[in-house]
């Protein structure tokens, strides 16, 4: 497949912080790629190149086959962008604001009323579609503001921490929209600081940090990566755990860990179910009884600290904080 965003060697500085420094991405067309860092690892940053909203001090990049540089207005006709925060009217009701997007974009006024009412719908908002937005939930609000992004179709979509902020149910239902976005062959790329949803949206994963691409694969790939499957059991009699440390020695690829007020052994191994099956045979014939066993791998949270050095959540400063800065310098003409 062709790829639908390129970037090669992207660079941004604000003041003395390097925000991106040489990021390299390529996204195919369909699919959806999630950049994953914490806090100001550059995720926004790169975002905010890729969408023509920032210029990069160096480097280049294509979307849907078009320089973002050398053309950046037909970059614009082509993509939807939903930011960390809905960028939505407050004042304006839910279908005035779906129909203003459209006739942003030149849409005739009849088919921009057909669009925002399909979306509407397809977004469950249809019941609160007459209301002013700022009577919305904050889920609401980020469905209104992906229902912009979708207003005239567009091929690609990038999605800055689209769920940030939204409870358990708003997350899933969000979710859900993606997967039947990229169903119909839109290509996404997705930034999150939460792992599950990269671990269940993204084909591809690149692990930013500091403002490069540490680590780029698929889930599966990243976590085969550092390895780290494990044994698991819970043993039924606490005076056998000496026992069941002894038969599964000669499967462990490491020292076990032994929690003896939970009867629980944790033993590093190699091998997938096929270890596991042996395992249970052995201990079986041992006449050890188990209250629970299973074989635990590695989740991208284990990924992403073994990567990094902390957890995706957490970030020193940085890229995006400096560039607010740079931001309000510019709107105010003052020293931030």
């Amino acid at each position: 497949m062709a790829p639908a965003i390129t970037a090669e060697g992207l660079v941004k500085t604000f003041g003395d912080v390097r925000a991106l420094d040489g990021v390299d991405l390529e996204v195919p067309e369909g699919t959806v790629l999630g950049l994953l860092g914490p806090n100001g690892a550059g995720k926004t940053t790169t975002v905010r190149v890729l969408t023509t909203l920032l210029r990069p001090d160096a480097g280049r990049a294509v979307v849907a086959g078009v320089d973002v540089l050398k053309e950046p207005n037909k970059v614009r006709s082509l993509i939807g962008l939903s930011g960390q925060y809905a960028a939505v009217d407050e004042y304006l009701t839910g279908r005035e604001n779906l129909q203003m997007v459209g006739e942003l974009y030149q849409m005739r006024s009849r088919d921009a009323k057909a669009r925002a009412l399909e979306l509407l719908e397809w977004f469950n908002l249809s019941e609160a579609a007459d209301r002013p937005a700022k009577t919305y939930s904050g889920g609401m609000r980020r469905r209104l503001d992906l229902a912009a992004a979708l207003v005239v179709r567009p091929p690609v979509m990038f999605l800055d921490e689209p769920t940030t902020g939204l409870d358990p149910r708003n997350r899933m239902a969000l979710w859900e929209v993606i997967e039947t976005l990229v169903e119909q062959g839109t290509t996404l790329l997705l930034t999150t600081q939460y792992l599950e949803e990269a671990d269940r949206l993204a084909h591809d994963i690149a692990v930013v940090d500091h403002g490069r691409v540490i680590a780029r694969g698929s889930a599966d790939e990243l976590k085969a990566q550092i390895g780290g499957e494990r044994v698991e059991i819970v043993v039924h009699d606490r005076d056998l755990i000496g026992t069941a440390v002894e038969a599964l020695t000669p499967y462990a690829k490491g020292e076990p860990t032994i929690e003896k007020h939970t009867r629980r052994i944790t033993v590093p191994v190699s091998g997938g179910a096929r270890v596991l099956a042996d395992v249970i045979r052995e201990l079986d014939g041992r006449d050890i009884l188990i209250d629970d066993i299973g074989l635990r791998r590695p989740t991208l949270d284990d990924v992403f600290l073994s990567l990094t050095g902390h957890a995706a959540e957490q970030g020193t400063e940085t890229a995006e904080d400096a560039e607010a800065a740079e931001d309000r310098t510019v709107t105010t003409g003052k020293d931030a």
